[in-house]
């Protein structure tokens, strides 16, 4: 399956967290200062000796705080929880039946000594690290074979400092790849609430080889010049639903992955059944949402409505490359308005990055039965690139009721059609030739009603 990632916990941080607990109920001083939530037990950060002052390094009482609560694992989980004040840690580790709640101004912060972040593999289906080949640093918060695991608070904060992983990325003094914010593996039944995450080194939420996933009311953001950082990244997972967030963020705001070339098409675990609903994304010099481009083991059953894309270099965008194999089928975005958008649609099978190169070009994807409806956009640039592969076409790209008004700079071609097919109804400006085939007609489209039919209804 794939290397641990979860570092082993000796006997001796077993015993201390416990004398650290008993300690403090001797004194009086063990008390669930937690507001009521849905488990039975609760514990408070603090009680393991954390100190909220910004400077102390608090690794070690997370680790003894997250041990502890697993003796509650067959008694309903419990609650661990994180009062006002900044609360400097290195990476850890959660475990199943365990909400991690933070308190409205409660913030907990990487620490910048890299040597707080362990090394761990690479990804099975990545084969590499996203920046350099090889390992990786691990995540700050961690889930490996979890259950029924929440994230939440009163709007508390998560802060990567990821500045300082930009800079050695920037100035190329990184040994590893950088790491996430928040990551899960192979885990389900996880929320993700009510809370801000900022600055991550890389990726703010990571879940991989997930299920049952629901990601609602959090906000995200990192410096608009930051590199490569992204928001949100389902990454070979299923039943997934992302609802009520606003991200910002440099590179891509959601992002669907689901693994690299030839790691990804042998690992062969597909992104599927995901939902998207009333968020607000902007990405200064990537899509606000993107598919790809690893997205080897393929991407399917997609559904995703109400978005709010603004101020972005790109909108929505579906990304591949001959070597990478897979298929991006069966999706549909609706209801979308855009704003001070430079590229309103693209499809591009030109992704060349590759983790190594043992890339077989023979490994074609495809792309086919794509939907989009019902956009407004104001202020657009382009329209839309739509880029195929010569030896494997995109088809069935579906556009309906589409209305962009485009800027002022947009020149007279608002659209660039190659290598794709497919069908458009009620698009302004008028789309490519190979989206408006007369034999064309609204059966080959994945969940399109004819926009002409609605309408005269």
């Amino acid at each position: 399956m794939t290397t641990a990632m979860l570092l082993c916990r000796s006997a001796l941080q077993v015993v201390l967290a416990l004398v650290v607990v008993l300690a403090a109920a001797a004194r009086g001083e063990l008390r669930d200062q937690a507001p009521p939530g849905s488990r039975p037990h609760s514990v408070t950060i603090t009680e393991f000796g954390a100190v909220g002052d910004g400077r102390t390094l608090n690794t070690v009482p997370f680790q003894n705080a997250v041990f502890y609560v697993r003796s509650f694992a067959d008694k309903g989980g419990a609650q661990l929880y994180v009062p006002r004040g900044r609360w400097l840690t290195g990476s850890f580790n959660l475990t199943s039946h365990l909400t991690l709640y933070l308190e409205q101004g409660a913030v907990i912060v990487g620490v910048k000594d890299s040597s707080q972040w362990p090394i761990v593999e690479p990804l099975p289906s990545y084969g590499q690290g996203t920046d350099l080949p090889g390992p990786r640093h691990r995540s700050l918060i961690n889930g490996y074979n979890l259950t029924d695991v929440v994230i939440t608070g009163n709007n508390g904060v998560i802060d990567g400092q990821g500045l300082v992983w930009w800079q050695w990325l920037r100035s190329h003094e990184l040994n590893h790849s950088r790491p996430h914010i928040l990551e899960f593996l192979y885990s389900e039944d996880i929320v993700i609430s009510n809370l801000t995450f900022l600055n991550s080194p890389a990726w703010s939420i990571h879940p991989v080889y997930c299920s049952s996933v629901k990601v609602h009311n959090v906000t995200i953001e990192t410096s608009l010049d930051s590199p490569l950082t992204d928001g949100i990244v389902p990454d070979s997972c299923s039943n997934l639903c992302i609802e009520d967030s606003t991200i910002s963020v440099s590179h891509e705001a959601i992002s669907l992955k689901s693994g690299w070339d030839k790691y990804g098409i042998s690992f062969g675990r597909p992104t599927s059944d995901i939902r998207i609903s009333r968020v607000d994304l902007l990405s200064s010099s990537g899509a606000a949402l993107a598919f790809g481009s690893e997205m080897s083991g393929g991407i399917s059953d997609i559904h995703v409505n109400h978005l709010r894309i603004h101020d972005s270099y790109k909108g929505i965008s579906f990304k591949t490359s001959p070597g990478r194999g897979g298929y991006i089928e069966e999706v549909v975005i609706s209801e979308v308005q855009m704003e001070n958008v430079y590229v309103g649609i693209e499809f591009t099978g030109n992704c060349s990055t590759h983790p190594d190169d043992s890339f077989d070009l023979s490994d074609l994807p495809t792309i086919d039965q794509v939907t989009m409806k019902n956009m407004v956009g104001t202020n657009v640039s382009v329209a839309g690139v739509l880029s195929g592969i010569d030896s494997a076409p995109f088809t069935a790209i579906c556009l309906s009721n589409l209305n962009f008004s485009m800027a002022a700079d947009s020149g007279s071609s608002s659209w660039s059609c190659s290598n794709v097919s497919g069908y458009s109804e009620a698009v302004f400006p008028e789309p490519c030739t190979e989206l408006r085939d007369p034999s064309s007609s609204p059966s080959i489209c994945f969940s399109l009603g004819s926009y002409s039919a609605i309408a005269t209804a």
